[in-house]
């Protein structure tokens, strides 16, 4: 069994992975003239549907729901998108692309999946099956972890 310098190690370098993925997709946003929130806004709603809400937006993309708002109304304000009362719950609201909002994503959504499709080719489907695989055990037992600590008794 590897010493805890090890492991710390490659937990480590798991963060500047992390970081630096977090840094290109931002340094691509900016490209093109977003922010990275305003980048994952935009492809939430993109790819949203009919019940796309600032709430969901923000749960999933881990956005605070002030920095959603606040993108959101920008992005009312260029005309891009607009917000229409929900049927089954008139406190939140439907995001709806303008047809200006459409166009502007599927431009910038595209190119983005074209980069990231690229980068998927490279690696392959096995070494992207791996990823995810082994993203997805990081996250489990990290869970677990947690759901360990809550038993532990406190000091």
């Amino acid at each position: 069994m590897l010493d805890n310098s090890v492991f710390l190690e490659l937990l480590h370098n798991y963060y500047a992975v992390w970081q630096e993925c977090n840094y290109v997709y931002g340094e691509w946003a900016k490209a093109h003239g977003l922010s990275i929130n305003s980048l994952f806004v935009l492809s939430a709603i993109h790819e949203g549907g009919e019940g796309c809400t600032q709430k969901k937006i923000s749960q999933r993309w881990m956005i605070p729901k002030q920095t959603v708002n606040m993108i959101l109304k920008d992005f009312q304000k260029k005309g891009l998108v607009e917000l229409l009362p929900l049927q089954k719950d008139k406190r939140n609201k439907q995001i709806c692309f303008t047809q200006a909002g459409a166009d502007y994503a599927n431009t910038i959504i595209t190119k983005l999946r074209k980069a990231e499709l690229y980068a998927v080719e490279k690696v392959g489907a096995k070494g992207m099956g791996q990823l995810n695989d082994n993203t997805a055990l990081f996250v489990e037992f990290f869970i677990q972890a947690g759901k360990e600590d809550k038993n532990e008794p406190k000091i």
